[in-house]
């Protein structure tokens, strides 16, 4: 059988790194000789009602063998998987690895090893109305400095460190009514992480990223890289977290802990390769493909 698979990203998102990414999947497609097309989720519209279920907007009338879904946009991934479409990854694994919460989550449901993590009180909407009082104790549980972490996030952005009760109870009033947790600072990491990319039941690239000026070690924030080799300990849990979620790939960052030991900052279902690439000459893209291939066999 000749594979046919579409390659999804967001087409509302700006800069080229979206497309950068489908662009590299789609090269490595034609490395194993898969005819792949590129979609923007924007123009593959999810339609159903009581006696049918199709995409609107597609050029093509049958639907592939597969999908790489390189966005979030689990409901149209959803979609796709009614229509009886294998999708690399599953619309629960990108559900689970957006909302951090769920992520972390399953990981202690899993054992894990994970930040101490208290989950805020699920709020509708804003309000002035907040008891501070229910935030002292978790102040004095995990510590300060702590980590405010909204559920939802990229690069980074949604991740704020604060040092003080005041900053602290600040930080809680601008994000309340949003899904966010309290968290374990562990500032034995402070500015240092690694990213393992796993695909299937194999690490096949790491790296190490280190900034300089800030807690967060993301490149996007000005961190750096460097090729990094994981211990045993290092791959084994990133493989673990990434299988806990359900993952095909991922990227996998961990945290140092007092002693060395890796612990679970985040998991990403969509993590972008070209920055591995640059950084290590490994080409996760094949890998996935690879792993694709052999699965749909």
């Amino acid at each position: 059988m000749d594979l046919y698979g579409w390659i999804i990203y967001n087409g509302y998102l700006k800069g080229n790194k979206f497309l950068d990414f489908a662009q590299w999947i789609q090269k490595a497609a034609a490395k194993q000789h898969i005819q792949t097309d590129i979609y923007q989720n924007n123009h593959l519209l999810s339609f159903f009602s009581a006696d049918s279920m199709t995409l609107l907007h597609t050029k093509q009338t049958e639907l592939p063998h597969f999908v790489v879904f390189t966005d979030k946009d689990i409901y149209l991934a959803k979609q796709l998987e009614f229509l009886g479409v294998r999708v690399f990854n599953s619309a629960q694994t990108i559900a689970l690895s957006d909302d951090k919460i769920a992520t972390y989550q399953t990981l202690a449901a899993n054992g894990l090893p994970i930040p101490r993590t208290v989950v805020a009180p699920k709020a509708f909407q804003q309000t002035d109305d907040i008891n501070v009082n229910d935030y002292r104790d978790i102040a004095n549980q995990l510590g300060l400095p702590m980590i405010v972490k909204e559920a939802f996030g990229s690069f980074g952005e949604q991740v704020h460190l604060v040092s003080t009760e005041k900053e602290l109870f600040a930080k809680i009033q601008e994000l309340h009514g949003k899904p966010f947790m309290l968290q374990e600072f562990i500032s034995s990491s402070y500015g240092t992480d690694i990213r393992l990319h796993v695909v299937g039941d194999a690490v096949v690239a790491s790296m190490k990223r280190q900034s300089s000026n800030d807690f967060r070690a993301n490149v996007t924030a000005g961190g750096t890289m460097q090729k990094y080799h994981p211990t045993k300990q290092e791959t084994d849990l990133a493989i673990a977290a990434a299988k806990a979620i359900g993952a095909d790939f991922a990227g996998v960052d961990l945290l140092f802990g007092e002693n060395k030991e890796p612990i679970v900052c985040e998991i990403n279902s969509n993590a972008h390769i070209r920055n591995m690439y640059n950084c290590t000459g490994i080409n996760v893209a094949d890998f996935i493909m690879s792993d694709i291939r052999k699965k749909l066999k």
